[in-house]
């Protein structure tokens, strides 16, 4: 039976709170009033992406994907990711990204660091690659249990064999649908509550030990 880690991206594979916040700081926009609207549920997660993306092509139109792939070209790997996924390749665990940031970034991991998975959301283009202001959903935000369990099922893997780690309260999800959730740089005390693990040191290598305890119990 197949082993899966699934990774949340921002804030644990790549060393930045959101890739979306990200790219508005380089256009100088926010998206706080946009944030507030989805967390009280008058938005869906669909129209949380349109009016972002709304933001840059307001600041740049014309916007195309190739600008935002540069733009988040700059976006560093976490410490200890090269190591950390090296390690858990060679004792034959499959990697997943399960990501509500933009896939374009998940993309550029996933290849960079060897993952065999990647869900993330992204943007509908034209024939030009420009923007259309229409998103991709991939993965809800208050729902990332449902792309886990979907990448525990690409690989025939069972909730049994999946271990997730995450930083937010966003990815509580993924962890109830895991045997273990580590939680890396726990940004609240709510996802530190919900993990069965905490790595507070920022080095992605320290979730090795935890996953080398559990193996041996």
């Amino acid at each position: 039976m197949a082993r899966l880690v699934a990774f949340d991206m921002d804030g644990v594979l790549a060393d930045c709170e959101s890739s979306w916040v990200y790219v508005h700081k380089q256009f100088k926009v926010s998206n706080e009033h946009s944030l507030h609207a989805y967390l009280r549920g008058e938005i869906d997660d669909l129209e949380f992406i349109r009016r972002d993306i709304q933001l840059w092509r307001r600041k740049e139109p014309g916007i195309t994907a190739e600008r935002i792939e540069e733009i988040l070209s700059y976006v560093p790997l976490m410490p200890g990711a090269r190591e950390a996924l090296k390690d858990l390749r060679r004792r034959g665990f499959k990697t997943a990204i399960v990501s509500a940031g933009i896939d374009l970034l998940a993309q550029r991991i996933a290849r960079e660091l060897g993952m065999d998975l990647h869900y993330a959301n992204g943007f509908v283009v034209d024939e030009q690659g420009k923007l259309s202001g229409e998103g991709v959903l991939r993965v809800r935000l208050m729902d990332k249990g449902s792309a886990v369990t979907a990448a525990g099922r690409a690989v025939n893997a069972d909730t049994e064999d999946v271990i997730s780690v995450g930083n937010s309260r966003y990815d509580i999800s993924m962890f109830e649908r895991s045997s273990l959730g580590i939680a890396f740089l726990p940004t609240d005390d709510e996802v530190r509550r919900k993990a069965g693990a905490v790595v507070a040191e920022k080095d992605l290598t320290g979730i090795l030990k935890i996953i080398d305890s559990r193996a041996h119990r």
